[in-house]
């Protein structure tokens, strides 16, 4: 790793400083970290970490990967923003190679996931009014129960969790919440206003659950038939995390609209983006939407790179690899402190025995044995270590992880 950052506050210290000055939208494990480099994490004390979260998929190519950073150096000595007032060199480039990695026609670039979700469902509701002939302001988007899409007002507003939710109102209108993997109460939501159905592959923040064999393709289908959009937040699930370079890949599925962020920024700067077909990315005309950042010189360079990496499969074949190996081990597990898990490549969502403590306490276990890991809800871990972890990494958390429920 680098040299250490100097400082002359301990991690106490500086977790006690955050408390007055920050607000406190999250909760994070009591760990302070300093520098990183692959898998690993330095705290300001020195100790170190196995990363087994990869924020949230952000890090799937691991903390500094060399040619991310070197793309980000490189771009950093020529030119970072511009807006979109003007052209820069990178943009037609990044664009070009992600709709041609993804399938698609179009790209809209963005910053943030929660921006790439706002800006899929403007795309959406103006096909319907556009191409569909929805009447106005009568467009709907059904959603799915236990979805995380993020925490904007409109994204919160079809929320099934309470947290996200209370105190926020009032909220917008214009969704329907279905169950989760149930195409019958899907097929009863829809009709003529319906401009898309927005659904995550594989729900993340809900425990990684995975919907069953046949799903994903018999969405495409109603929706095809029922004449209105299949939007796929790829954001957590995409970009190689689950052996694919999309989730929707593993049955062979094309959505109309695919929104994308967290690992297309290599952990370096916030980048997501809409991409999608012609006919649908079409309906925009300039002033009706836009992002000053968005597209921006530095980001488009990190992004290309990001694709770069993709464009050689080795990424995706790692996590379907190591996705043998971590789904193995949790087998293992089950019936000695695990009650059961959802994997696919590597992504886990973990069921612990409750009597052994809630996924907080487990995750504050296993941070004190060296690995970081984060909880969902109630007694489930999740793990997503970055793409670049090794067998033998992977190995010792989970041998870590065997530590921990059964010492």
């Amino acid at each position: 790793m680098t040299a250490p950052a100097r400082t002359d506050r301990g991690s106490e210290e500086l977790i006690r400083a955050e408390e007055p000055v920050l607000a406190h939208n999250y909760h994070p494990l009591p760990v302070v970290v300093a520098r990183a480099e692959g898998a690993w994490v330095e705290d300001v004390e020195g100790r170190r970490y196995l990363d087994m979260l990869a924020g949230y998929s952000a890090l799937n190519f691991g903390h500094r990967h060399p040619a991310l950073i070197e793309a980000a150096h490189r771009q950093l000595d020529r030119l970072t923003l511009t807006s979109r007032a003007f052209h820069n060199d990178r943009l037609a480039g990044f664009a070009e190679r992600l709709a041609a990695l993804t399938g698609t026609d179009m790209v809209l670039p963005m910053n943030t996931g929660a921006e790439a979700v706002e800006s899929g469902i403007k795309v959406a509701r103006k096909w319907a009014y556009d191409v569909k002939g929805v009447p106005a302001d009568r467009a709907t988007i059904v959603v799915a129960a236990d979805n995380f899409h993020g925490r904007t007002t409109t994204i919160v507003s079809f929320s099934t969790d309470e947290t996200a939710r209370g105190g926020f109102g009032p909220f917008t209108p214009g969704f329907r919440i279905v169950p989760y993997n149930d195409l019958a109460a899907l097929e009863a939501a829809v009709d003529e206003t319906t401009a898309a159905v927005l659904i995550e592959p594989i729900q993340g923040e809900a425990g990684v659950l995975i919907p069953d064999d046949g799903y994903l393709a018999g969405v495409r289908e109603l929706t095809r038939r029922k004449g209105c959009l299949f939007v796929a937040d790829e954001i957590q699930t995409g970009l190689g995390r689950t052996g694919h370079t999309l989730a929707v890949g593993h049955e062979s599925v094309v959505p109309d609209v695919v929104l994308l962020g967290k690992a297309l920024g290599g952990g370096i700067v916030p980048v997501s983006a809409v991409v999608g077909s012609r006919e649908v990315l079409g309906v925009l005309h300039p002033g009706e939407h836009g992002s000053t950042f968005g597209g921006n010189p530095l980001a488009a360079a990190v992004g290309t790179a990001v694709v770069e990496l993709l464009e050689t499969g080795e990424f995706q074949r790692r996590a379907a690899e190591l996705g043998a190996v971590l789904r193995e081990g949790l087998a293992g597990l089950v019936g000695r402190g695990v009650v059961g898990f959802r994997a696919r490549g590597l992504w886990a969502g973990v069921d612990v025995d409750p009597a052994l403590g809630s996924g907080r306490e487990i995750s504050e276990r296993l941070m004190r044995e060296g690995i970081l890991v984060k909880d969902t809800h109630g007694s489930t871990i999740r793990l997503a270590p970055p793409l670049t972890v090794t067998a033998e990494e992977l190995a010792g958390a989970l041998g870590t992880l065997e530590k921990v429920l059964t010492s």
